[in-house]
Formats: structure tokens, sequence, C-alpha cells
């Protein structure tokens, strides 16, 4: 019997899921420490696909205090852009500090606080800040240059065309090809989006027209991404849920599943 690891994460998706860390983990409310714990779990709620960090409450220097429950509910996976309010797991909302509804009391889990990253001011793992949400230990991103021919259209219009991309591999993600601006042919015109990923760092958007249509937020690049992601410095990349690839002169499928769906669902797309 054999098992494609793909399917045996996503088998896991409906059930609580954490594992411990050695980190030291702070967070801060203004200038003050809220919690500091060296004996943190990064957990994900049944259907979330990111992790956040769970602490015991005795690791929480702010007040701990109960908290409304959120009558909000949402089906499928959740993504980032799901707010932390909508829980899956067995437990209660908590309020840390001034900040309601910034923690959330596991019931399996011994009653260990989850913690919503965007409630707190700061993160920090030992004394490094970190943004966007802790990482997920079983992820990575690989970058590859390839020559490759590949070609990008739009309504059946060639919008780039490099035999100079790299391809850059992200566990459970859809291989993403960033290209050199040179071989993009339509005017990217900047866009206000900005999202943070703790793999790669801060992404600028661009719009394009293509095809007698205007596309907004069609096209990202990282002008300054963090270390694992620096041979992508500069490249332009689009979202392949939208666009049309071709490699080596053949067409990709474009990228589905539940994945795909909540990605596009996050970004409006």
């Amino acid at each position: 019997m054999s098992t494609r690891m793909r399917d045996l994460l996503g088998e896991a998706l409906a059930e609580l899921r954490y594992e411990p860390t050695e980190k030291r983990v702070r967070a801060k409310l203004g200038d003050e420490t809220a919690l500091d714990s060296t004996r943190a779990l990064l957990v994900w709620e049944p259907r979330r696909v990111v992790p956040t960090y769970a602490v015991p409450e005795a690791d929480i220097l702010a007040p701990v205090t109960a908290a409304p429950a959120s009558d909000r509910e949402a089906g499928g996976l959740l993504h980032p852009g799901i707010p932390f309010a909508v829980h899956t797991a067995a437990g209660e909302p908590v309020t840390i500090g001034e900040r309601v509804g910034a923690g959330f009391r596991l019931a399996e889990l011994d009653g260990a606080i989850a913690l919503d990253f965007g409630a707190f001011d700061a993160w920090f793992e030992e004394d490094e800040r970190i943004f966007g949400h802790p990482r997920d230990p079983y992820s990575r991103v690989d970058v590859r240059q390839t020559a490759r021919p590949i070609r990008i259209e739009v309504d059946g219009e060639v919008v780039a065309e490099t035999t100079r991309a790299r391809l850059l591999y992200e566990t459970q993600i859809s291989t993403r090809f960033y290209l050199p601006r040179e071989d993009v042919r339509v005017a990217l015109e900047p866009s206000a989006l900005r999202t943070y990923c703790p793999y790669k760092g801060e992404a600028s958007y661009w719009s394009l027209d293509a095809g007698g249509r205007r596309y907004e937020n069609l096209a990202w690049g990282y002008e300054d991404p963090l270390p694992d992601a620096r041979p992508i410095t500069g490249l332009v990349a689009f979202w392949d849920e939208r666009v049309d690839v071709f490699v080596d002169g053949e067409l990709r499928p474009r990228p589905g599943g539940e994945v795909a769906d909540a990605m596009q669902d996050e970004f409006g797309l």
C-alpha cells in the first residue's frame, strides 16, 4: 500500500493538530511583554491551513479573562484571511489584557491558550522579530533556475515569455513561475495591495490590461525577500489560477482544489 504525502496531510486537516517547539516565544501589547514562554505549541485548529502559537496560561503575563463567544462560522479551508475569531476546536475565547478574543482556550490541549497573531503588536522567536504568522516546520521553499521556455498568456495574449525563469516550489502550494521584468510584455501598474509571507517576506502587486480587459493584482513580486527566497528578488509572478502558463510549449492545468480555492478567496481572484 502506498500513500501520497499530500493526501495524508490533507486527511489530517479535519483534526486539531499541534507540534511542540523549543523556541522561546514572546509577544507584546504596546511596549509591555504580554507573554513569555519556552513551552509553546504550534497549533492548527481543524481546517486551518497555517499555524498559530498556543501557550500555557501561566506563561501569559497580561490578565486573562472570559470573552464573549463568536457566532462567526466558515466552511471549507480556513486560510489566513479567515479571522481568528472563527474557531473549529472545542474551547472558549478569552480576552488578553484589553484585546477581546485575542486567545482561545483549547479544551483538548489541557487548556493551552491559542493566540491571535494579529492581536499582538510584536512577536519574537528567541530575540528575532517575526511577522505574518509562525512558520510551519513541515513547509519549505525551494527556488530553482531553469532555461525551459515559459510563456504566460491572458485571454490568448502573450504577456510574458522567458527562458530565464526561476521556479519556486513551496510545500502544498502550486509551483510559481518568477520571470525577469524585462521579459514581461505588458505595462505593470503598481497596486496598493501588500501581503506578507513568513517564508518569502512582503509582496508588492501589479495590475495590467490584457485581452481587452483590466486585471487587478494579477502579478506580484518581492523587492527585498527573506533569505530563503533571495533568488526571486525583483522578479514577477502571475496568478496561475487566472492565467495560462505554458512550459516547454505545453499548457499546464490551472491549480485547483481546496487550497487553490482558499487562496483565490483570500486575494479576491
